[in-house]
């Protein structure tokens, strides 16, 4: 059975208490790593036949050109699904998530959001979430299954004829993954400003306290 953490524990003080545990703060880097990887190189893959009016710069992309971007591709996909998985079965399972992510309400969410965008929103608890953050955690959540999904669906499109026609074929299933591409890039830019804002919050995601 996994056991709390302090930071888990409602009746502990975030005073001295392990905001991160050691497994979410390993799985969050590993994450990390894995989904720049795969923005960079799925850049490049996006170059070879573009959806829309537009290229990425050579310069942010990963792989050099088609092949070596797709073997980067698929590299980092396939730690990502490992490692992914893994944060997923341990945070149902520990009680993380249900700790962490909920309830998510729409008038908490709006409460925080004016208060965040009013610089009235206290980051003095970080064994809490607020409600933007649970909304933002849970939802990448949903992006990254859609994004690995709609990958799948690509990469196999005969195999996986079900899951390709489930995103509404194959076209369609590129639109969607671009999307979630998108929304991860989008997510992580207001994920790095907000720990450049708080950096003890950061400081907890490299040593935990």
């Amino acid at each position: 059975m996994l056991s709390l953490t302090a930071s888990d524990n409602p009746a502990t003080s975030s005073a001295g208490a392990v905001i991160q545990p050691a497994w979410v703060r390993l799985l969050h880097w590993i994450n990390a790593a894995a989904v720049v990887m795969m923005i960079m190189s799925g850049w490049q893959v996006y170059n070879a036949s573009p959806l829309f009016g537009f290229s990425f710069p050579r310069s942010i992309t990963l792989g050099g050109w088609l092949g070596g971007a797709l073997q980067w591709h698929f590299a980092a996909m396939w730690l990502l699904m490992v490692n992914g998985a893994i944060y997923l079965v341990l945070g149902v399972a520990s009680g993380r998530f249900r700790r962490k992510l909920l309830p998510i309400t729409a008038s908490g969410v709006l409460s925080d959001a004016k208060l965040a965008l009013t610089g009235q929103l206290s980051h003095a608890d970080l064994t809490r979430y607020n409600y933007v953050q649970r909304l933002l955690y849970a939802g990448i959540i949903a992006v990254g299954i859609v994004i690995v999904l709609s990958g799948l669906s690509i990469w196999k499109p005969v195999q996986l004829q079900w899951l390709t026609a489930a995103f509404g074929g194959y076209d369609t299933a590129r639109y969607v993954h671009f999307a979630a591409m998108a929304a991860i890039c989008g997510f992580l830019v207001i994920h790095v400003v907000l720990a450049l804002l708080v950096p003890k919050s950061l400081r907890a995601m490299i040593i935990g306290r």
